[in-house]
Order: structure tokens, then sequence, then C-alpha cells
């Protein structure tokens, strides 16, 4: 076999990969962790076994999705690095790091179903904390932030903001914004919002409420 005819394959199993992780995403987002090879597999319009030779079982496709996932946030962690303000590097890194998650409702479930305890993604777990809590120590260190904050700070910080992404996605899609730029606020790392942005209204509200089957009232007749 040539190298040429090579090429398309590779570019195949590549496009399959994509296409694979994609549906995995959108069908977690939708569904929670209640989701197989085989459905992802009907989902995307491609074979089992097509599926099953790029992840052999449904762990090694979350592991991936993980993977990609914390590769962005330690980009955007090295990224942050190289603002020459450490306040101004903490708070880029949480904005970004929260508009990122405000778009991926499928995060919580790939971080619940995630080998988190093996060596490749516990490396890239710490990896990625040591890049954070040092953006964390230097803007303490320069005063730009409360004295108390902490690395641990940074991961409720996004896990709140996911939470109202998450609820308010379909209703108000930027709404999280506010909320961040709230909490920024409150550790210091911003004496005002940098855009102007208004509450939900009450119609909004009551519309990211949990929809839930009516029960009926009374006994039977």
């Amino acid at each position: 076999m040539t190298r040429e005819t090579q090429r398309p394959l590779r570019a195949d199993a590549e496009r399959n990969r994509r296409l694979i992780m994609q549906t995995a995403d959108r069908m977690f987002a939708q569904r929670g962790a209640a989701v197989t090879l085989n459905e992802i597999a009907r989902e995307a319009g491609i074979g089992v076994g097509t599926v099953y030779r790029r992840f052999p079982d449904l762990q090694s496709l979350i592991d991936a999705l993980f993977t990609e996932r914390f590769t962005t946030f330690l980009q955007l962690a090295t990224t942050a690095e190289q603002q020459a303000d450490p306040g101004e590097a903490l708070r880029h890194y949480l904005l970004e790091a929260a508009g990122w998650r405000a778009q991926d409702r499928a995060l919580e479930v790939i971080l619940g179903g995630a080998s988190i305890d093996t060596k490749p993604i516990a490396e890239m777990r710490d990896d990625l904390g040591r890049h954070v809590d040092g953006l964390v120590e230097a803007a303490v260190a320069a005063g730009a932030c409360r004295e108390d904050f902490a690395g641990a700070d940074v991961y409720a910080f996004l896990h709140m903001i996911g939470a109202v992404a998450d609820r308010t996605h379909d209703v108000a899609p930027d709404a999280w914004r506010r909320y961040a730029e709230a909490l920024l606020m409150g550790f210091g790392l911003m004496r005002e919002p940098a855009a102007h942005t208004t509450a939900m209204t009450d119609g909004q509200i009551r519309r990211t409420w949990p929809s839930q089957p009516r029960q009926q009232l009374g006994g039977a007749s």
C-alpha cells in the first residue's frame, strides 16, 4: 500500500474519532451518564465496529473527553500566565475558564466518570493544579485579591458558574457572566463589572425551574 492511499484512511479515522466524541458530548449533555457506545454509534450514524475500534469501551471514550477538556484548561492557564499583572492573569483565567465551562454542558458527567486515579490523567490533573496554584499565589502575593483566596476557590467558582450556566443555558445563555463578575468583585479581582448585564426576568427565572410531572391531587375517583 502506498503512502498516498494510507492518508485518506488516516483522515477518515480522525473524522470518525471526532464524530464519535462530538456525538458523545451531545448525548452526555442531554441524558447524563446513561449512554452506551451502541447508542452513540447509532446517533452518529456510523458502525458499532468503527466506534469500538476507536474506543474499546465507554471508559476510554470518557477519558479521551476528559483529556481534551483538561488540555483546554491547561492552555487557558498557560496563556493567562503571559499577563504581566498577576491580578489580571488570574482574572483572565477565571473568566476564560468560566466561559468554556458555560458552554460545556457535558463536563460534569465527564469529570464524574473519568479515571482520575490513573497515571496519565492524574499527571494532567496535577499539572493543571500547579499552574492554577501559581496564578493564585502570584495574585495573592501582589495584593491583587483577597489574601485568603486559594486554589480551591477557583474550582468552587467554576462549579458555581457551571451550575448557573447549565440551568439558564436555554433561557438566558449569557446570565452566567453577571454572576461570574459578582464573584470576582467579591474576591477583589474586579472593581466593577466589565460590561453591563441585567438580571433575569421573573418569566425567565420560572423557565429555569426544574420540570416535574404534576401529581394528581386527592384520591382516585
